[in-house]
């Protein structure tokens, strides 16, 4: 089998695509976009955008609705489906938490008066698919859709009233959700030109959101025939005729006015760009010139079906096969591919930004990436690099030209780790080493936004309760060390890796063995008091505030279970494999003890969790990882809106399910996975250069859970964990499945700090 992978014949390769084109048993000819439903996650917190774009494109017509005023109320997308639509907006981010960002350039269809404070339509006939949006708004009685390319918005609006028809552009619009009015976007200079006939341009300038730092953005907008009349509008303002409109510290644009008959359309092309107008209009001529808003969907579906046939599944039920085909498509949408669009220095390299941020995305999203997108990973890196290069740091997080909030560590450490250990070429490793190095010796002088504080952690193996989030960044840090080891080892650096493998230990400065946790330390060495290992400390205010508190975005077990590089130090602390296994299932609600708070336990919607499931591997007890894996992908995965644990941040929560549902996981920035329960009979991994990955589960199903026996290539494999030498060389691994726990992979625990597997 494997011999006719790797000597792929053209009949090989034909039977292959035929395979990845569709794979579902009886629906051979379904496409795989057939399966993705863009609006899963866009309610209940999820905070996905339903609107159209191509894989990693930075133009995301979607709709915008009614903003809500709650400040505790964080629905960054800009879209609530029991809420009015207002307009169209150009660009987003999708799953994200915190402030919202972007929502830039607004288009709205009105019909009789040109009204700038009454836009809000009710709906009808919505719908989605990867690269296509479509909704009629009742009120002006219009049928709109969305599809783009990679820099330009395109619409269609075609309007069924015989009444005046217009379509209103703000370029003050911004997605308004979260925090308090000084932590919201808002514009703080536009600037709005009618050109031609057929042809719009302008500039927005804005501040606030997540990451705050100003941005300025550039559209040109194309209209595919001559507008009868047009005007331009400031606030409630309307000045019929006019072609030129500033404002300053609120909302500006234009309108254009068309001879209608009912049932003819209007296209709009809006090309955007962070470096001028004209840079927008060129990009228009360049992606969208000549083709019309049928063409420049049948590219996006396109471009949708090549990146999902990344990965083909046979097998499990119909809704688990569009729920897997859904977190893929989330898997490709950000960051954004600006390369040609970096309008912060002169440079040569690939430029994306929207890395938002790395500590969500560097678990699921990025190790997915290497295995199936390797030349857009290796080009992600050389943007941090670059990054690197011309701001003196290479950011943890960045948006809109700025780096932003570090949560943790520097955790682009981990994906340059990543990407070393597992042999991505074409990577500036030397540089990449200088700015790993930079962030672990260095004091940042502005630590939230770049680096890390690392004076009193080097000189005390921790960071004291003197500091924000002390115990988590502790970990985070060390974790980050551990990476850096790992780049000096491959690097020729011996000494170098000794030394940051040594201080990659100093999560043990903060184990407790009383209370079995990590647990802070004050200035003076002494342990937090009082102190409760489930207690969410970010939300006991006025003692702490949210980056304030020892831990962010979790209790003390929830970070304790954060140790990757160490699992089988932690499982000694905790008492050996048989306390651990009994430590972790407490941590997952099996426990009698009311005092572990289930606020404070296992939450699959936050990041620090996500590795703690594949700990019983470490134990020896692989089967605890199946029974789990399988337990999360059934409860916290669905169809429908609400269909998401929470923001996909990024489509971290959605990488996740991909993952797991063909039976692997990394750990990420080292060069192995863990074997969990496929949830598909049958999953190929397209690597590229003719090798693709086989999982056969033989009898899988929710009824056969657990492994019982595997080959790899044909050959007995009994640990429960493969290399990514083994998996790139595009073999096939066989699960034997069945519906009672078994010791399959008990005995070759996975690589860890204190005790490195043989492989």
């Amino acid at each position: 089998m494997r011999r006719l992978l790797h000597r792929t014949t053209a009949a090989a390769l034909l039977c292959l695509t035929l395979f990845l084109q569709g794979s579902a048993r009886g629906q051979s000819a379904q496409t795989l976009t057939s399966y993705v439903d863009p609006f899963v996650g866009a309610d209940a917190g999820g905070n996905t955008v339903p609107g159209a774009k191509v894989p990693f494109g930075f133009a995301n017509p979607s709709p915008d609705t009614v903003p809500n005023p709650d400040p505790n109320h964080w629905d960054t997308s800009g879209y609530e489906s029991d809420k009015n639509i207002i307009g169209f907006s150009q660009t987003h981010v999708s799953g994200t938490g915190g402030e919202g960002k972007y929502g830039n350039f607004r288009v709205t269809p009105l019909a009789g008066e040109v009204a700038p404070e009454d836009l809000a339509s009710p709906k009808s006939g919505e719908r989605a698919e990867p690269g296509y949006y479509a909704v009629t708004l009742t009120k002006p009685d219009v049928r709109a859709e969305l599809t783009a390319t990679r820099l330009v918005a395109v619409h269609r609006y075609t309007f069924n009233s015989s009444s005046r028809s217009h379509l209103l552009i703000d370029a003050g619009s911004v997605v308004f959700t979260g925090g308090g009015a000084g932590r919201r976007q808002r514009p703080v200079a536009t600037r709005v030109v009618v050109k031609a006939p057929d042809r719009i341009e302008g500039s927005g300038s804005f501040v606030g959101g997540w990451n705050p730092s100003p941005y300025t953005l550039h559209f040109c907008a194309r209209f595919s025939r001559p507008f009868a009349s047009h005007g331009t509008w400031r606030g409630e303002e309307v000045h019929a005729g006019e072609s030129t409109v500033s404002g300053e510290q609120t909302s500006a644009g234009a309108f254009v006015t068309f001879n209608q008959t009912p049932g003819r359309a209007v296209e709009l092309k809006m090309g955007v760009s962070f470096v001028s107008p004209e840079k927008a209009c060129a990009n228009v001529e360049s992606e969208a010139r000549g083709a019309g808003f049928d063409e420049v969907r049948r590219r996006a579906s396109r471009l949708w079906e090549g990146a999902l046939s990344k990965m083909a599944v046979e097998g499990g039920t119909e809704d688990e096969r569009r729920i897997f085909y859904t977190a893929l498509y989330r898997s490709h949408y950000m960051p954004h591919d600006l390369t040609g669009e970096n309008a912060w220095w002169k440079s040569g390299e690939p430029h994306y930004e929207d890395f938002y941020a790395v500590w969500d995305t560097f678990r699921t999203l990025h190790p997915l990436l290497t295995l199936i997108q390797p030349a857009r990973q290796r080009d992600m890196l050389r943007s941090l690099v670059d990054t690197y290069r011309h701001t003196g740091w290479m950011p943890d997080a960045r948006i809109a030209g700025a780096n932003g909030m570090t949560q943790g560590g520097s955790n682009s450490d981990v994906l340059v780790a990543d990407a070393i250990v597992k042999g991505l070429r074409g990577v500036d490793y030397e540089t990449a080493y200088r700015a790993m190095r930079r962030n672990a010796e260095e004091d940042s002088p502005r630590p939230l936004y770049e680096g890390r504080e690392v004076a009193e952690y080097k000189a005390r193996g921790y960071l004291s309760t003197l500091h924000e989030r002390s115990a988590s960044r502790t970990l985070e840090y060390a974790y980050d060390d551990f990476c850096l080891a790992q780049v000096a080892g491959r690097l020729g650096r011996a000494a170098d890796g000794r030394a940051y493998l040594a201080r990659s230990r100093a999560w043990e400065n903060l184990w407790d063995a009383e209370t079995k946790s990590i647990r802070p330390r004050e200035w003076g060495g002494a342990w937090m008091t009082p102190f409760d290992k489930t207690r969410l400390y970010m939300l006991d205010y006025p003692r702490f505030t949210w980056l304030g508190a020892p831990y962010y975005e979790g209790s003390a077990y929830q970070y304790s279970t954060f140790v990757p590089h160490d699992a089988r130090g932690l499982i000694d602390r905790v008492g050996g494999d048989e306390a651990f296994v009994r430590w972790l299932d407490a941590f997952f609600g099996e426990s009698k003890d009311e005092a572990l708070r289930p606020e404070g336990l296992y939450t699959h919607n936050n990041e620090p969790d996500l590795l703690a499931p594949f700990l019983y591997t470490h134990a020896g007890r692989a089967d605890k990882t199946q029974a789990r894996v399988r337990q999360l992908l059934g409860r916290e995965y669905g169809t429908g809106r609400a269909g998401l644990p929470g923001n996909d941040d990024s489509g971290t929560m959605s990488s996740w399910y991909v993952w797991n549902a063909v039976g692997l996981y990394p750990n990420a920035g080292q060069d192995f996975y863990y074997i969990g329960s496929p949830v598909f009979a049958r999953a190929r991994i397209n690597l590229g250069a003719g090798r693709v990955f086989t999982i056969l589960a033989r009898r899988a199903s929710h009824e056969n859970p657990y492994v019982q026996s595997a080959t790899l290539d044909g050959r007995a494999l009994t640990r429960a964990w493969l290399t990514h030498t083994e998996l790139a060389r595009g073999p096939v691994l066989v699960l034997n499945m069945g519906p009672r726990p078994s010791a399959w992979g008990s005995a070759a625990r996975p690589p860890s700090l204190s005790n490195p597997a043989t492989r």
